[in-house]
């Protein structure tokens, strides 16, 4: 797979606590952040090493290939989460990688992130 994209913010909650977020991010009815658009899926769960790391499906219908995965060390401010997007070939072009690269900063370094009170 190849790598489109990657970006790493720190996260208020520890490790373990970041990834029961990606893991059931509907957990929190009253705290929903994974608003998908009308041409994006729920992620499947395709790989996890919990509080470590997760792999999720692609949530977008035009790149099922795609694969977001978590990285989640601890750090003394709680969790410094990296999302590194990859893909199989054939590479997106420029605009539909922008889109994408947005969508999951929004998603994770947005949405996830207020939950926390940040």
């Amino acid at each position: 797979m190849i790598e489109i994209g990657s970006r790493a913010r720190s996260q208020p909650p520890p490790p373990h606590i970041v990834h029961e977020a990606l893991t059931t991010p509907d957990r929190d009815p009253s705290r929903p952040w994974l608003d998908l658009l009308d041409d994006e899926q729920a992620p499947k769960i395709i790989a996890s090493d919990p509080p470590t790391s997760i792999t999720w499906s692609s949530i977008w219908t035009k790149r099922p290939d795609a694969v977001i995965r978590f990285d989640l060390p601890g750090d003394r401010n709680g969790t410094n989460l990296r999302w590194t997007l990859l893909v199989n070939d054939p590479i997106p072009d420029d605009a539909l990688i922008g889109h994408m690269r947005k969508r999951v900063n929004q998603l994770i370094n947005a949405s996830l992130r207020y939950t926390f009170g940040q």
